[in-house]
């Protein structure tokens, strides 16, 4: 990387975020700094981890150790915004490790993507995040249904119905509102959006046709391990005996 490009990287971020901040702050939203700061977050650790990973991209057991690290971070960072305590922990690392497990056992056992540790990070990075944002979405949206319709649960309870027949409705919306997001993205992949891993594999060299098969296997991997997450999260919160508490956060 030249000077010029280094600076006028910094550059470029700080102007973005502080746009970013000044939107937000000349509306009076809330926690207007909570975007530079993931900014200014985001570029430590990909720094750090830009200088880790160049030099054990290709070690087997160095990736493993990444891949873990990136799932119990995502795992603690969504059992927060659901709300902390270390059930939740465990239902939440459940509910994302059975996603990812076979989503990754799939992709890798099928052949759609050579398993060397190079592809295995890659993947596995991305299917991660993307599971963690799936539970918290599917978890705040359930928690969130069930509070806002607190009457009608207690009416069926009433009648004899189990918390989990009470809720199930409920349970499949947060299900489907949980995986909007991967749905939009999906389904307007090439004509709203060319994703980060079909540009990078582009400008690493491989040729758009190859990008685009690496990309559709990632996508329909994010799209079975969001199901299987956002199923098995709210799953495990579905059988409500009393009124959920709002999640604030």
């Amino acid at each position: 990387m030249t000077t010029v490009a280094f600076w006028g990287t910094i550059l470029g971020v700080v102007l973005l975020a502080a746009v970013t901040w000044g939107v937000l702050g000349g509306y009076g939203v809330p926690h207007r700094w909570a975007p530079a700061m993931a900014i200014l977050r985001g570029a430590v650790q990909l720094a750090a981890i830009s200088v880790i990973l160049s030099g054990v991209i290709t070690n087997p057991t160095f990736v493993a150790l990444a891949l873990l690290v990136m799932f119990s971070v995502a795992g603690i960072t969504a059992a927060r915004r659901l709300g902390w305590n270390w059930r939740n922990l465990r239902r939440v690392g459940a509910s994302m490790s059975l996603g990812i497990g076979v989503s990754m056992g799939i992709i890798f056992a099928s052949g759609a993507i050579e398993l060397t540790p190079r592809y295995a990070l890659a993947i596995g990075g991305i299917i991660i995040g993307n599971s963690m944002t799936t539970a918290v979405l599917a978890g705040r949206r359930f928690t969130g249904a069930v509070n806002d319709h607190w009457e009608e649960v207690e009416g069926w309870l009433a009648l004899g119905a189990t918390p989990r027949q009470a809720t199930l409705d409920l349970a499949r919306g947060a299900v489907y509102s949980a995986l909007i997001p991967s749905i939009d993205q999906t389904k307007t992949t090439g004509l709203v959006t060319l994703p980060g891993a079909f540009v990078g594999a582009i400008f690493g060299g491989v040729s758009p046709l190859e990008a685009g098969r690496f990309q559709i296997v990632v996508l329909a991997g994010i799209m079975a391990t969001g199901a299987i997450t956002a199923v098995s999260v709210v799953a495990s919160r579905a059988n409500v005996r009393k009124r959920p508490a709002p999640l604030d956060r």
